[in-house]
């Protein structure tokens, strides 16, 4: 239990994350409505703006290429000096994930990581990858699940396995939320 660390990871999430993300699912804007969260917001806009993680943009393009949709804002289209600012930001980014990728990896297959004495590093490549994907998929879901709480029963049941997805998340007494994120923070951690 301790050895592993499951013991601060359990604390963490428990306290510092499951706590409040289950608060604010059933009073979302009596949890927006403070000082605290007012400072919260300025300091991940100020990351956004930042262009670290522009990279994410570049992504969302090439998905909505492939299936053929629109990137849907409701800002005001860039103008020429905004457009350079924009993907400089994001080349920018690009290099710092191709940086991170590759030293991620590299510590991956020369074994400079902690994860379990004698892993092949190629099992730990294919964890790596594996864990990355669920991790996203959860991540997204979020996300998706807090944008379709304002959809109404009727958009939701469009196609079927969103039926089923929708239903066991705000049936049961509105609990399916609040325990999608407890499984998903306890996933991730």
């Amino acid at each position: 239990f301790a050895d592993f660390g499951l013991a601060l990871v359990l604390l963490t999430a428990m306290i510092g994350q499951l706590f409040t993300q289950v608060t604010a699912s059933y009073c979302m804007l009596d949890y927006t409505n403070s000082h605290f969260q007012t400072f919260t917001l300025s300091a991940t806009m100020a990351i956004e703006a930042s262009g670290i993680l522009h990279a994410s943009y570049l992504f969302q393009y090439i998905v909505a290429f492939l299936f053929g949709r629109k990137v849907e804002t409701k800002e005001e289209p860039r103008n020429a000096i905004q457009s350079i600012l924009f993907w400089s930001r994001v080349l920018m980014s690009c290099a710092i994930l191709g940086i991170s990728f590759t030293v991620t990896l590299s510590a991956i297959l020369t074994d400079k990581t902690t994860s379990w004495d004698g892993l092949p590093s190629i099992v730990g490549v294919i964890l790596f990858f594996i864990l990355m994907a669920i991790v996203g998929m959860l991540e997204g879901m979020q996300i998706a699940f807090f944008a379709v709480a304002k959809l109404t029963e009727e958009e939701r049941h469009q196609n079927a396995w969103a039926a089923r997805v929708c239903d066991l998340l705000f049936g049961n007494d509105g609990s399916g939320l609040p325990g999608f994120l407890i499984g998903r923070q306890l996933f991730v951690a």
